[in-house]
């Protein structure tokens, strides 16, 4: 399934321009006006990320922004231009990725694009250690040139993860990470893969292995 960029903006010029010089940078563009049409797509489709514009009809892009992240880690880019909103744009309560105040230049919106797509998706350890790097047209975790498989929902569970150092993920968030269809899971369900995922990490040449269980919690990407 193809993983566009899905750009959230009711000013069709804007719009347009985005899409333009995204479609330009190589990148697959999906394009929605309303903010309340944004959960129903993502229930059907996947977006490698998100440029979300504050002030939408339907639902406001603070609300959305906020729904997106009960149930998915995709990343977003908030676009505003409401200084105001910035701290809360960018807190753990909301957790955008990034935001550009308007006006703003396209080419700056590519930019931050690619910086947030690089940081994500190549999440550097701790110095001294190789990069992991996640591929996910092969479904593998590589680092130091050696490369291992992952099975689905390893690699869904890895991604969010990965795409929050330091984030302490609990059992009921990292099952809505790996079953979208809200399937009833048993914590020791998640624990089992986990333990799998982490023997398959200590064949890669790291440091230390990245994933760290949090007692009574859950685990968390370090």
């Amino acid at each position: 399934m193809s993983q566009p960029v899905l750009i959230v903006e009711d000013e069709v010029k804007l719009a347009n321009l985005l899409r333009d010089y995204l479609l330009a940078d190589g990148y697959e563009v999906e394009w929605l006006t309303r903010g309340d049409e944004v959960l129903p797509w993502l229930e059907k489709n996947n977006a490698r990320l998100i440029l979300l514009d504050l002030m939408l009809p339907g639902t406001d892009g603070l609300t959305v922004c906020r729904d997106v992240r009960k149930d998915s880690d995709v990343p977003i880019i908030m676009l505003t231009a409401r200084v105001e909103e910035i701290d809360r744009l960018l807190g753990l309560e909301l957790g955008a990725d990034d935001y550009v105040c308007k006006p703003y230049s396209p080419r700056e919106v590519c930019a931050r694009v690619k910086t947030v797509l690089k940081r994500v998706e190549t999440v550097p350890l701790e110095e001294g250690t190789d990069k992991i790097q996640l591929d996910d047209n092969k479904m593998e975790v590589r680092a130091g040139g050696v490369a291992v498989a992952l099975s689905a929902v390893e690699f869904r569970m890895l991604a969010a993860m990965s795409r929050r150092p330091g984030w302490v993920f609990s059992r009921d968030k990292l099952m809505s990470t790996m079953y979208t269809d809200k399937r009833i899971i048993s914590e020791r369900t998640i624990d089992s893969h986990i333990k799998k995922l982490r023997k398959k990490l200590d064949d890669l040449p790291l440091d230390e292995n990245p994933i760290r269980s949090i007692y009574g919690v859950g685990y968390k990407f370090v």
